[in-house]
């Protein structure tokens, strides 16, 4: 999927141009196309939803492995190079944003399927809040985007680059960085490499805490993730509260593990419970 103004302009050699404008970098490489494609083997029997296909670099080798592929692309000309060189997906081409489609839409009744592709770049992060949208039916993620927000997603505990989607993902997902990509098998080349990962659903399906409450002390943590969580998160507890002594807010949020993170969220909730309580 790219961004941009839809063009149906053809290549002089019958493939679709580049677009610098739509962030545009196809990968030339048959055999990492094969490896991306073959994280997803053991779901065969799953539907795949594939996100930016391109010129199907991908989708070939999805479709080759027996995959029932649905694909979404935004770039006109995509579309049509797709249409033409992959018939048989018919209707499961789709001319559509995928940040935008409603998957229970494609996937009613709470059915399972997995989610891949060669993500774009400046997207990639809100492609995976999306999912995440989803995470009782997407039972598997994985493809490739840049590779410093591919080390964030699998980032564990203590590491710098951990952030708000690390927890977030990792609370429901076992993330695993699989692989480094070189600039030099796209066309035209990007200015950063590559990273595989793939995404994993856990066993885990109640947090035994407020979701929407953790969603909030995450992204409210990493939002200052120079302080500790004493002074990021002193607004969240009730005023007026003396913040219990614990050696978990003297912490910075890269690193905290998920469950503390759930233990954090049950402080929190517990001190406004007991506060509402005795006012």
């Amino acid at each position: 999927m790219k961004r941009g103004k839809k063009t149906s302009r053809s290549g002089a050699n019958g493939e679709v141009t580049p677009k610098k404008a739509l962030g545009q970098h196809f990968l030339t490489d048959e055999s990492i196309a094969a490896r991306i494609a073959a994280t997803l083997d053991e779901y065969r029997g799953l539907p795949v939803m594939e996100v930016g296909p391109g010129m199907g670099v991908l989708t070939k080798y999805l479709v080759a492995t027996g995959h029932d592929v649905t694909v979404a692309e935004i770039d006109g000309e995509s579309i049509a190079y797709l249409k033409e060189h992959y018939p048989d997906l018919h209707d499961r081409i789709l001319d559509a944003d995928f940040l935008k489609l409603d998957l229970a839409d494609f996937y009613p009744d709470g059915q399972k399927f997995c989610v891949i592709g060669n993500y774009p770049y400046n997207i990639s992060s809100q492609i995976f809040f999306h999912v995440l949208d989803y995470k009782d039916q997407v039972v598997c993620c994985s493809g490739m985007l840049q590779r410093e927000v591919a080390e964030r997603l699998a980032a564990p505990p203590g590491t710098k680059t951990r952030g708000i989607l690390s927890v977030l993902l990792q609370a429901w997902y076992d993330v695993k960085y699989l692989f480094t990509v070189s600039e030099n098998v796209f066309n035209p080349p990007p200015k950063v490499k590559s990273g595989v990962i793939k995404m994993t659903r856990n066993d885990v399906t109640d947090l035994g805490c407020d979701e929407r409450l953790f969603k909030s002390v995450v992204k409210t943590s990493f939002g200052q993730r120079r302080k500790t969580l004493r002074n990021s998160l002193r607004g969240m507890f009730p005023a007026g509260v003396p913040l219990p002594d614990i050696p978990l807010l003297a912490m910075r949020p890269e690193q905290l593990s998920v469950e503390q993170f759930i233990e954090l969220t049950n402080l929190i909730s517990t001190c406004r419970i007991n506060t509402a309580t005795t006012d």
